[in-house]
Formats: structure tokens, C-alpha cells, sequence
């Protein structure tokens, strides 16, 4: 019962206002799948399940990759998805990741975190030899010692676009003038959604004609995780509505940007 409220929510509530912007080839809406922490689940479930369906998305890294997952990961990028930023100690609040003394972000200040995030730039150039970067927010929390650092990140130059959090609500982009590149809303399903719950999201977003960001962590494995089948239930809908717009953050960032002058 549960679901069908959410999915009846999801696709019957009040929805934005069209989106105004016109999306590349005719396209009615843009979607874009992002991935957190760099986990073997997306290396070995949600990749291929991505390359079957020639669908590309932007998985967001942090410093705890391996040698070997380095050259998994050099493949995945090869292969035109894109490597992000997710910080290289991955810092969230205490009342999240309790378990981490070292990397609370209550102990950060703000130069501590631009160069984590310098860091962790070196180490994905290191993989995949790019340049340009997009940050993905630890915990989507951007406050270091009480500091919010998003105006420092926004002039350091360090990354192009940052993807922070949000809901199946407010996480609809609509109107790309007022949307600030450095705080991309994006929806985290958690709570072991099914197939529909993430279809119906995206047909919310195709409604409103606009952009949604999906934020995925383990898929079929790992933790905060989707199911292997719930996962591919998305990829097919997607494969068999090419009217809607699927590309990576930066793909999709660049021409909002560029199209909402």
C-alpha cells in the first residue's frame, strides 16, 4: 500500500512550473544517474546493466579506491562515463557516520576541505587523466565547522558543478536561470525502493519537462542500496523512452548552463 501512495504522490501532486528550457534534439526532459562512493555493487551490477542499455551516468569517487579499482575504473570512464569528486575522506556530521572521529565534519574548517577535494582531483587525473571535474557533497551537508564552503568552492575553481541533495519534490529542476550550479539538488532513494518508485520519479520529472538528478549508492549490494532488479526495471524504462534526455552531470550542467543565459 505504501508504494502505491508514494507512486500516486509522485505522479499526481502539484508539479512545478514547465521548464524553460528547450532540451537538446527534442528531448521533454533530462535525467541523470549518479552514483556515490565508488562501490564494487556499480562496478559490477549497475555498469553493466548501464552499458546494455548504452545508457551513461557520472560516479562519483572518493580516496578509498584501489590499485586494481583504478584500472576497473580507467575502463568505466573509457567507456564514456564520467568520474566526479566526492572528496577524498568523505567528512559527513557526527550524527551520521558516528564512527568517524577523524572525519567529522565539526572538526573541519573550510581550507581542510577544498583540499580534500584537491586531493582527490589529483587522484581521479590520476585514473583518467581529465581536467575538468564535478564534486558530488559528502552526506550532502556543506557545512565545515559551522562554515557553509560553498562560495569558497564556487571561486576556487577546483570543480565545474557540485550535486548536493534533496527530494522527489524539490529536487525537480524547473527553472534553469535560478538554479545555482554549485547546489544541484538531486533525490537519494532509500529505504529498498522497487521498480516503479524510481520510474514513477522520472515520469514526474518528464511531466514537468525538466531535469532530475538521481543519487544511487549500492545497487543490489554494498549499503543505502537499491535492488539489482529495481535498478534495472529504471535502466529499461529509460531504454524505451529515448524522448528523455539520459547523460552525465556534466553533459546535462554544461548545456543548462549554456542554454539559460
Amino acid at each position: 500500500m505504501r508504494k502505491w501512495i508514494f507512486i500516486a504522490l509522485v505522479c499526481g501532486g502539484a508539479l512545478p512550473a514547465n521548464a524553460q528550457i528547450a532540451w537538446p534534439e527534442g528531448k521533454s526532459a533530462a535525467i541523470v544517474l549518479s552514483y556515490d562512493d565508488g562501490l564494487r555493487s556499480q562496478l559490477d551490477i549497475a555498469i553493466p546493466q548501464l552499458d546494455h542499455a548504452r545508457i551513461k551516468a557520472t560516479f562519483f569517487l572518493d580516496g578509498d579506491v584501489t590499485a586494481a579499482e583504478k584500472l576497473r575504473w580507467r575502463r568505466v570512464q573509457q567507456s564514456g562515463h564520467e568520474l566526479g569528486n566526492h572528496s577524498y575522506f568523505h567528512p559527513c556530521p557526527r550524527a551520521l557516520l558516528p564512527d568517524r572521529p577523524k572525519y567529522e565534519t565539526e572538526s573541519y574548517d573550510v581550507t581542510r576541505m577544498l583540499g580534500e577535494i584537491t586531493a582527490m582531483n589529483d587522484v581521479l587525473e590520476s585514473i583518467d587523466g581529465a581536467k575538468s571535474r564535478t564534486y558530488s557533497v559528502p552526506c550532502s551537508q556543506m557545512l565545515v565547522g559551522g562554515t557553509d564552503y560553498t562560495g569558497a568552492l564556487r571561486v576556487s575553481g577546483l570543480v565545474k558543478y557540485a550535486r548536493t541533495g534533496g527530494d522527489a519534490f524539490r529536487s525537480v529542476v524547473t527553472d534553469p536561470k535560478a538554479l545555482d550550479r554549485f547546489q544541484v539538488p538531486s533525490w537519494g532513494p532509500v529505504d529498498h525502493p522497487d521498480g516503479p518508485h524510481l520510474v514513477a520519479y522520472v515520469m514526474r520529472v518528464q511531466e514537468a519537462h525538466g531535469l532530475g538528478v538521481l543519487q544511487f549508492h549500492g545497487v543490489g549490494g554494498d549499503y543505502l542500496e537499491v535492488s539489482e532488479r529495481a535498478h534495472l526495471e529504471l535502466i529499461q524504462f529509460l531504454g524505451r523512452h529515448p524522448e528523455i534526455w539520459v547523460d552525465t552531470f556534466q553533459n546535462v550542467m554544461d548545456y543548462v548552463v549554456t542554454h539559460s543565459r
